[in-house]
């Protein structure tokens, strides 16, 4: 009888009945070959990171494909994967895997004084260095970095699969370069509770 109890909440967390839980707001699910990280995104903070984000996740903002080189507007971050990990973080967003690639497109910055790399699971765009540099790829932290707080925009905090950062950061890696990459297999946008209220004009 036990068993039966554990498998049926087993089957229950693998349907997305876990993420009841969730505080309000939204989500960004990250469906990985290592498993499952949930990360809320700082909407209100940070929109046009957010907005960048989403846009790119579920396909309706045209990035540049790195084969014809021409404007598609299709799902980015489906079936590539995490092609850069060290003891800091984890990073994808980049079709070709190879961290080269141009999207196409560079969005400004939004370095907030009250967003820190204080701890593990922030989620923030990648960039070049120079100041709005960031497109489409992104960043996870897997632990406090406190030398990055004021050079990236951070736009969200995972609040489930901190386990699965730390696995994948910590997999075997030449020069940043993972042995046997984890596959970032999608990433889904979740809407928990109502919808912000927005002021009027």
């Amino acid at each position: 009888m036990l068993f039966g109890k554990v498998w049926l909440l087993l089957a229950m967390a693998a349907c997305g009945f876990a993420q009841q839980e969730l505080a309000p707001g939204l989500y960004a699910v990250f469906n990985t070959s290592a498993g499952v990280i949930i990360a809320k995104l700082y909407e209100k903070d940070t929109p046009i990171a957010v907005q960048n984000f989403v846009g790119l996740a579920m396909g309706t903002k045209a990035w540049a494909d790195p084969e014809t080189h021409k404007a598609v507007k299709r799902p980015l971050y489906d079936n590539i994967t995490f092609h850069r990990v060290n003891a800091d973080m984890i990073q994808s967003g980049d079709p070709t895997g190879k961290g080269t690639h141009n999207c196409g497109f560079t969005i400004r910055d939004e370095i907030l004084p009250g967003l820190r790399f204080d701890r593990a699971g922030k989620l923030a765009v990648a960039n070049t260095g120079a100041p709005d540099s960031g497109g489409c790829q992104f960043f996870i932290t897997d632990g406090p970095v406190s030398s990055w707080t004021g050079k990236y925009t951070i736009f969200g905090q995972v609040v489930q699969g901190e386990d699965v950062v730390a696995k994948i950061a910590h997999a075997p890696a030449r020069e940043e370069k993972p042995v046997d990459p984890v596959k970032l297999i999608s990433v889904t946008i979740e809407r928990h509770g109502p919808e912000p209220k927005t002021k009027k004009k």
